[in-house]
Protein backbone atom coordinates (compact mmCIF):
# COMPACT_ATOMS: atom_id res chain seq x y z
CA UNK A 1 0.00 0.00 0.00
CA UNK A 2 2.86 2.37 0.80
CA UNK A 3 4.48 1.71 -2.60
CA UNK A 4 1.15 2.29 -4.35
CA UNK A 5 0.75 5.65 -2.62
CA UNK A 6 4.28 6.71 -3.57
CA UNK A 7 3.72 5.57 -7.15
CA UNK A 8 0.58 7.66 -7.53
CA UNK A 9 2.27 10.76 -6.21
CA UNK A 10 5.40 10.27 -8.34
CA UNK A 11 5.56 12.57 -11.38
CA UNK A 12 6.19 9.60 -13.70
CA UNK A 13 2.68 8.33 -12.95
CA UNK A 14 0.91 11.67 -13.23
CA UNK A 15 -1.47 12.54 -16.04
CA UNK A 16 0.30 15.80 -16.87
CA UNK A 17 3.65 14.04 -17.25
CA UNK A 18 2.25 11.52 -19.74
CA UNK A 19 0.42 14.20 -21.74
CA UNK A 20 3.40 16.52 -22.08
CA UNK A 21 6.11 13.88 -22.50
CA UNK A 22 4.46 11.01 -24.39
CA UNK A 23 6.41 11.86 -27.57
CA UNK A 24 9.69 11.82 -25.62
CA UNK A 25 8.82 8.42 -24.16
CA UNK A 26 8.05 7.11 -27.65
CA UNK A 27 11.31 8.55 -28.97
CA UNK A 28 13.28 6.77 -26.25
CA UNK A 29 11.64 3.43 -27.10
CA UNK A 30 12.35 3.89 -30.80
CA UNK A 31 15.94 4.82 -30.00
CA UNK A 32 16.37 1.63 -27.95
CA UNK A 33 15.24 -0.47 -30.94
CA UNK A 34 17.61 1.38 -33.29
CA UNK A 35 20.53 0.93 -30.89
CA UNK A 36 19.71 -2.79 -30.72
CA UNK A 37 20.48 -3.01 -34.45
CA UNK A 38 24.12 -2.26 -33.71
CA UNK A 39 24.68 -5.49 -31.75
CA UNK A 40 24.64 -8.94 -33.29
CA UNK A 41 22.88 -10.49 -30.31
CA UNK A 42 19.87 -8.15 -30.45
CA UNK A 43 19.83 -7.28 -34.18
CA UNK A 44 17.57 -10.18 -35.11
CA UNK A 45 14.97 -9.11 -32.53
CA UNK A 46 15.23 -5.46 -33.58
CA UNK A 47 14.48 -6.38 -37.20
CA UNK A 48 11.12 -7.79 -36.02
CA UNK A 49 10.10 -4.25 -35.07
CA UNK A 50 11.46 -2.40 -38.10
CA UNK A 51 10.98 -4.60 -41.19
CA UNK A 52 7.90 -6.50 -42.43
CA UNK A 53 8.10 -10.22 -41.74
CA UNK A 54 7.02 -13.42 -43.56
CA UNK A 55 9.02 -12.91 -46.75
CA UNK A 56 8.77 -15.65 -49.39
CA UNK A 57 10.69 -16.17 -52.64
CA UNK A 58 8.15 -16.55 -55.45
CA UNK A 59 9.44 -17.96 -58.79
CA UNK A 60 8.68 -15.77 -61.82
CA UNK A 61 9.66 -15.72 -65.51
CA UNK A 62 12.51 -13.31 -64.76
CA UNK A 63 13.73 -15.22 -61.71
CA UNK A 64 12.78 -15.19 -58.04
CA UNK A 65 10.79 -12.34 -56.54
CA UNK A 66 10.67 -11.65 -52.80
CA UNK A 67 7.11 -11.08 -51.58
CA UNK A 68 5.32 -11.09 -48.23
CA UNK A 69 2.21 -12.41 -46.52
CA UNK A 70 0.64 -11.52 -43.18
CA UNK A 71 0.97 -13.14 -39.76
CA UNK A 72 1.03 -12.46 -36.02
CA UNK A 73 4.51 -10.93 -36.11
CA UNK A 74 3.00 -7.99 -37.99
CA UNK A 75 1.62 -6.81 -34.65
CA UNK A 76 5.17 -6.20 -33.41
CA UNK A 77 6.00 -4.11 -36.48
CA UNK A 78 2.75 -2.17 -36.12
CA UNK A 79 3.60 -1.43 -32.47
CA UNK A 80 6.96 0.06 -33.46
CA UNK A 81 5.39 2.32 -36.09
CA UNK A 82 2.72 3.43 -33.62
CA UNK A 83 5.53 5.08 -31.64
CA UNK A 84 6.89 6.57 -34.88
CA UNK A 85 3.43 8.03 -35.61
CA UNK A 86 3.23 9.51 -32.08
CA UNK A 87 6.60 11.23 -32.58
CA UNK A 88 5.62 12.64 -36.00
CA UNK A 89 2.28 13.78 -34.57
CA UNK A 90 4.09 15.75 -31.86
CA UNK A 91 6.53 17.27 -34.39
CA UNK A 92 3.70 18.54 -36.64
CA UNK A 93 1.82 19.87 -33.62
CA UNK A 94 4.74 21.71 -32.03
CA UNK A 95 6.58 23.09 -35.04
CA UNK A 96 3.65 23.89 -37.34
CA UNK A 97 0.17 23.96 -35.79
CA UNK A 98 1.03 25.59 -32.45
CA UNK A 99 2.88 28.44 -34.17
CA UNK A 100 -0.07 29.10 -36.48
CA UNK A 101 -2.52 28.94 -33.55
CA UNK A 102 -0.62 31.64 -31.67
CA UNK A 103 -1.09 34.02 -34.59
CA UNK A 104 -4.77 33.25 -35.22
CA UNK A 105 -5.99 33.54 -31.58
CA UNK A 106 -8.78 31.00 -32.12
CA UNK A 107 -11.44 30.06 -29.58
CA UNK A 108 -11.13 26.79 -27.68
CA UNK A 109 -13.56 24.92 -29.95
CA UNK A 110 -11.97 26.20 -33.16
CA UNK A 111 -8.51 25.53 -31.72
CA UNK A 112 -9.37 21.85 -31.26
CA UNK A 113 -10.85 21.53 -34.74
CA UNK A 114 -7.90 23.38 -36.29
CA UNK A 115 -5.46 20.92 -34.68
CA UNK A 116 -7.52 17.95 -35.85
CA UNK A 117 -7.72 19.18 -39.45
CA UNK A 118 -4.05 20.21 -39.48
CA UNK A 119 -2.90 16.74 -38.44
CA UNK A 120 -5.19 15.05 -40.95
CA UNK A 121 -4.12 17.34 -43.82
CA UNK A 122 -0.49 16.34 -43.23
CA UNK A 123 -1.40 12.64 -42.98
CA UNK A 124 -3.80 12.58 -45.96
CA UNK A 125 -1.38 14.45 -48.22
CA UNK A 126 1.48 12.06 -47.35
CA UNK A 127 -0.71 8.97 -47.73
CA UNK A 128 -2.20 10.30 -50.97
CA UNK A 129 1.20 10.74 -52.62
CA UNK A 130 2.48 7.41 -51.25
CA UNK A 131 -0.66 5.48 -52.27
CA UNK A 132 -0.64 7.03 -55.76
CA UNK A 133 3.00 6.01 -56.20
CA UNK A 134 2.27 2.41 -55.14
CA UNK A 135 -0.81 2.12 -57.36
CA UNK A 136 1.02 3.49 -60.43
CA UNK A 137 4.23 1.48 -59.97
CA UNK A 138 2.34 -1.78 -59.35
CA UNK A 139 0.22 -1.22 -62.48
CA UNK A 140 -3.21 -1.30 -60.82
CA UNK A 141 -4.34 1.83 -62.71
CA UNK A 142 -3.11 0.83 -66.17
CA UNK A 143 -4.57 -2.68 -65.80
CA UNK A 144 -7.86 -2.57 -63.83
CA UNK A 145 -8.39 -6.33 -64.32
CA UNK A 146 -5.45 -6.91 -61.98
CA UNK A 147 -7.76 -5.91 -59.11
CA UNK A 148 -9.39 -9.35 -59.28
CA UNK A 149 -7.15 -11.47 -61.51
CA UNK A 150 -5.29 -14.31 -59.74
CA UNK A 151 -7.29 -13.74 -56.58
CA UNK A 152 -6.56 -14.40 -53.70
CA UNK A 153 -3.59 -12.05 -53.61
CA UNK A 154 -1.88 -13.80 -50.72
CA UNK A 155 1.64 -12.58 -51.53
CA UNK A 156 2.26 -8.84 -51.49
CA UNK A 157 5.14 -6.68 -52.72
CA UNK A 158 7.21 -5.02 -50.01
CA UNK A 159 5.81 -1.52 -50.59
CA UNK A 160 2.19 -2.71 -50.48
CA UNK A 161 2.62 -4.57 -47.18
CA UNK A 162 4.65 -1.75 -45.64
CA UNK A 163 1.97 0.76 -46.67
CA UNK A 164 -0.79 -1.26 -44.97
CA UNK A 165 1.25 -1.72 -41.78
CA UNK A 166 1.91 2.04 -41.57
CA UNK A 167 -1.77 2.82 -42.18
CA UNK A 168 -2.86 0.49 -39.37
CA UNK A 169 -0.19 1.98 -37.10
CA UNK A 170 -1.38 5.53 -37.75
CA UNK A 171 -5.05 4.87 -37.02
CA UNK A 172 -4.16 2.84 -33.92
CA UNK A 173 -1.95 5.67 -32.67
CA UNK A 174 -4.97 8.00 -32.99
CA UNK A 175 -6.64 6.20 -30.06
CA UNK A 176 -4.14 7.24 -27.33
CA UNK A 177 -3.83 10.67 -28.98
CA UNK A 178 -7.44 11.35 -27.96
CA UNK A 179 -6.16 11.24 -24.38
CA UNK A 180 -2.84 12.99 -24.97
CA UNK A 181 -4.40 15.88 -26.92
CA UNK A 182 -7.19 16.39 -24.35
CA UNK A 183 -9.94 16.11 -26.95
CA UNK A 184 -13.31 17.45 -25.82
CA UNK A 185 -15.81 14.84 -24.62
CA UNK A 186 -18.31 16.00 -27.24
CA UNK A 187 -15.87 15.18 -30.06
CA UNK A 188 -14.68 11.79 -28.79
CA UNK A 189 -17.63 9.65 -30.10
CA UNK A 190 -17.33 11.15 -33.59
CA UNK A 191 -13.57 10.61 -33.74
CA UNK A 192 -13.85 7.08 -32.34
CA UNK A 193 -16.37 6.23 -35.05
CA UNK A 194 -14.05 7.60 -37.74
CA UNK A 195 -11.03 5.67 -36.40
CA UNK A 196 -13.03 2.44 -36.09
CA UNK A 197 -14.31 2.68 -39.69
CA UNK A 198 -10.80 3.21 -41.06
CA UNK A 199 -9.39 0.32 -39.00
CA UNK A 200 -12.17 -2.05 -40.07
CA UNK A 201 -11.80 -1.23 -43.77
CA UNK A 202 -7.99 -1.29 -43.84
CA UNK A 203 -7.67 -4.43 -41.71
CA UNK A 204 -10.47 -6.10 -43.69
CA UNK A 205 -8.74 -5.44 -47.02
CA UNK A 206 -5.43 -6.65 -45.56
CA UNK A 207 -6.72 -9.87 -43.99
CA UNK A 208 -9.14 -10.80 -46.79
CA UNK A 209 -6.42 -10.39 -49.44
CA UNK A 210 -8.25 -7.47 -51.10
CA UNK A 211 -5.22 -5.21 -50.86
CA UNK A 212 -5.35 -4.05 -54.50
CA UNK A 213 -8.96 -2.92 -54.28
CA UNK A 214 -8.24 -1.42 -50.86
CA UNK A 215 -5.43 0.75 -52.27
CA UNK A 216 -7.68 2.30 -54.91
CA UNK A 217 -10.47 2.91 -52.40
CA UNK A 218 -8.06 4.50 -49.91
CA UNK A 219 -6.71 6.75 -52.67
CA UNK A 220 -10.23 8.01 -53.44
CA UNK A 221 -11.15 8.41 -49.77
CA UNK A 222 -8.00 10.29 -48.84
CA UNK A 223 -8.44 12.63 -51.83
CA UNK A 224 -11.89 13.72 -50.62
CA UNK A 225 -10.77 13.95 -46.97
CA UNK A 226 -7.75 16.07 -47.91
CA UNK A 227 -9.92 18.71 -49.60
CA UNK A 228 -12.39 18.72 -46.70
CA UNK A 229 -9.81 19.34 -43.98
CA UNK A 230 -7.93 21.80 -46.17
CA UNK A 231 -11.18 23.74 -46.61
CA UNK A 232 -11.65 23.77 -42.83
CA UNK A 233 -8.15 25.17 -42.29
CA UNK A 234 -8.75 27.95 -44.81
CA UNK A 235 -12.14 28.70 -43.21
CA UNK A 236 -10.58 29.05 -39.74
CA UNK A 237 -8.06 31.57 -41.07
CA UNK A 238 -10.70 33.51 -43.06
CA UNK A 239 -14.37 32.83 -42.28
CA UNK A 240 -15.50 34.58 -45.47
CA UNK A 241 -13.54 32.17 -47.68
CA UNK A 242 -15.64 29.04 -48.34
CA UNK A 243 -14.61 28.34 -51.94
CA UNK A 244 -12.69 25.19 -51.04
CA UNK A 245 -15.85 23.70 -49.52
CA UNK A 246 -17.44 23.88 -52.97
CA UNK A 247 -14.40 22.13 -54.46
CA UNK A 248 -14.62 19.47 -51.75
CA UNK A 249 -18.33 18.92 -52.49
CA UNK A 250 -17.57 18.18 -56.16
CA UNK A 251 -14.61 15.93 -55.32
CA UNK A 252 -16.66 14.08 -52.68
CA UNK A 253 -19.49 13.24 -55.07
CA UNK A 254 -17.09 12.13 -57.83
CA UNK A 255 -15.03 9.92 -55.50
CA UNK A 256 -18.16 8.28 -54.05
CA UNK A 257 -19.41 7.48 -57.56
CA UNK A 258 -16.06 5.92 -58.42
CA UNK A 259 -16.06 4.00 -55.12
CA UNK A 260 -19.49 2.50 -55.76
CA UNK A 261 -18.55 1.66 -59.35
CA UNK A 262 -15.40 -0.15 -58.21
CA UNK A 263 -17.30 -2.17 -55.62
CA UNK A 264 -19.85 -3.31 -58.21
CA UNK A 265 -17.15 -4.01 -60.81
CA UNK A 266 -14.86 -6.06 -58.53
CA UNK A 267 -17.37 -7.75 -56.21
CA UNK A 268 -20.24 -8.14 -58.66
CA UNK A 269 -18.38 -9.08 -61.83
CA UNK A 270 -14.68 -9.66 -61.16
CA UNK A 271 -14.36 -12.02 -58.19
CA UNK A 272 -17.13 -14.45 -59.30
CA UNK A 273 -15.11 -15.14 -62.48
CA UNK A 274 -12.01 -16.31 -60.62
CA UNK A 275 -11.15 -19.78 -61.94
CA UNK A 276 -10.04 -21.45 -58.71
CA UNK A 277 -13.26 -21.64 -56.69
CA UNK A 278 -12.43 -24.71 -54.57
CA UNK A 279 -12.36 -24.07 -50.84
CA UNK A 280 -8.72 -24.06 -49.66
CA UNK A 281 -8.43 -21.94 -46.49
CA UNK A 282 -4.66 -22.43 -46.28
CA UNK A 283 -4.33 -20.61 -49.61
CA UNK A 284 -6.49 -17.72 -48.42
CA UNK A 285 -9.30 -18.19 -50.96
CA UNK A 286 -12.18 -18.38 -48.48
CA UNK A 287 -13.48 -15.02 -49.63
CA UNK A 288 -13.20 -16.05 -53.29
CA UNK A 289 -15.11 -19.26 -52.55
CA UNK A 290 -17.90 -17.36 -50.83
CA UNK A 291 -18.22 -14.98 -53.76
CA UNK A 292 -19.06 -17.91 -56.00
CA UNK A 293 -22.46 -17.94 -54.27
CA UNK A 294 -24.82 -15.27 -55.53
CA UNK A 295 -26.59 -14.87 -52.17
CA UNK A 296 -23.36 -13.88 -50.37
CA UNK A 297 -22.33 -11.66 -53.27
CA UNK A 298 -25.63 -9.78 -53.33
CA UNK A 299 -25.62 -9.42 -49.52
CA UNK A 300 -22.19 -7.77 -49.58
CA UNK A 301 -23.20 -5.45 -52.40
CA UNK A 302 -26.37 -4.52 -50.52
CA UNK A 303 -24.38 -3.65 -47.40
CA UNK A 304 -21.95 -1.58 -49.46
CA UNK A 305 -24.78 0.30 -51.18
CA UNK A 306 -26.53 0.97 -47.87
CA UNK A 307 -23.33 2.29 -46.32
CA UNK A 308 -22.59 4.55 -49.30
CA UNK A 309 -26.21 5.76 -49.27
CA UNK A 310 -25.93 6.70 -45.58
CA UNK A 311 -22.71 8.61 -46.31
CA UNK A 312 -24.38 10.48 -49.18
CA UNK A 313 -27.41 11.26 -47.00
CA UNK A 314 -25.19 12.84 -44.33
CA UNK A 315 -23.38 14.77 -47.05
CA UNK A 316 -26.65 16.10 -48.54
CA UNK A 317 -27.92 17.01 -45.07
CA UNK A 318 -24.67 18.87 -44.35
CA UNK A 319 -24.87 20.77 -47.66
CA UNK A 320 -28.52 21.76 -47.11
CA UNK A 321 -27.75 23.03 -43.62
CA UNK A 322 -24.74 24.95 -44.93
CA UNK A 323 -26.80 26.55 -47.72
CA UNK A 324 -29.58 27.51 -45.27
CA UNK A 325 -27.06 29.16 -43.00
CA UNK A 326 -25.50 30.96 -45.99
CA UNK A 327 -28.83 32.34 -47.28
CA UNK A 328 -29.90 33.30 -43.76
CA UNK A 329 -26.64 35.20 -43.31
CA UNK A 330 -27.03 36.90 -46.70
CA UNK A 331 -30.63 37.96 -45.96
CA UNK A 332 -29.65 39.32 -42.54
CA UNK A 333 -26.84 41.31 -44.16
CA UNK A 334 -29.26 42.76 -46.72
CA UNK A 335 -31.70 43.77 -43.98
CA UNK A 336 -28.90 45.38 -42.00
CA UNK A 337 -27.72 47.27 -45.10
CA UNK A 338 -31.29 48.45 -45.85
CA UNK A 339 -31.74 49.73 -42.28
CA UNK A 340 -28.40 51.54 -42.48
CA UNK A 341 -29.49 53.27 -45.71
CA UNK A 342 -32.78 54.39 -44.17
CA UNK A 343 -30.99 55.86 -41.18
CA UNK A 344 -28.50 57.64 -43.42
CA UNK A 345 -31.23 59.40 -45.46
CA UNK A 346 -31.59 63.17 -44.57
CA UNK A 347 -34.90 64.25 -43.08
CA UNK A 348 -37.06 66.45 -45.29
CA UNK A 349 -37.40 69.86 -43.65
CA UNK A 350 -39.29 73.05 -44.46
CA UNK A 351 -37.51 75.88 -46.22
CA UNK A 352 -35.51 78.10 -43.90
CA UNK A 353 -33.82 77.03 -40.73
CA UNK A 354 -34.85 76.03 -37.23
CA UNK A 355 -34.30 78.18 -34.21
CA UNK A 356 -35.58 77.13 -30.79
CA UNK A 357 -37.90 74.67 -32.45
CA UNK A 358 -39.45 77.38 -34.68
CA UNK A 359 -38.94 77.45 -38.43
CA UNK A 360 -37.48 80.80 -39.50
CA UNK A 361 -37.44 82.16 -43.02
CA UNK A 362 -34.27 83.16 -44.80
CA UNK A 363 -34.65 86.81 -43.70
CA UNK A 364 -35.12 85.80 -40.10
CA UNK A 365 -38.93 86.25 -39.95
CA UNK A 366 -41.33 83.46 -39.24
CA UNK A 367 -42.98 82.10 -42.37
CA UNK A 368 -46.30 81.79 -40.62
CA UNK A 369 -49.03 84.13 -41.97
CA UNK A 370 -50.04 86.88 -39.60
CA UNK A 371 -53.55 86.90 -38.33
CA UNK A 372 -55.54 89.96 -39.49
CA UNK A 373 -57.49 91.82 -36.90
CA UNK A 374 -61.17 91.92 -37.49
CA UNK A 375 -62.47 95.42 -38.53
Amino acid sequence: MAFRRRAKSHPLFSQEFLIHNHADIGFCLVLIVLIALMFEVTAKTAFLFILPQYNVSVPTADGELVQYHYGLKDLVTILFYIFIAIILHAVVQEYALDKINRRLHLSKVKHSKFNESGQLVAFHLTSLIWCLYVVVTEGYVSNPQSLWENYPHVYLPFQVKFFYLCQLAYWLHALPELYFQKVRKEDIPRQLQCIALYLVHIAGAYLLNLTRLGLILLLLQYLAEFFFHMARLVYFTDENNEKLFNVWAVVFVVTKLFTLTLYILVIGFGLPRVENQALEPEKGNLFSFLFNHILFRMSVLLLVCLFQASVMWRFIHFQLRRWREYWHEQSSRKRAAACAKQQAKPLKRDSGYHENGVVKAENGTSPRTKKLKSP
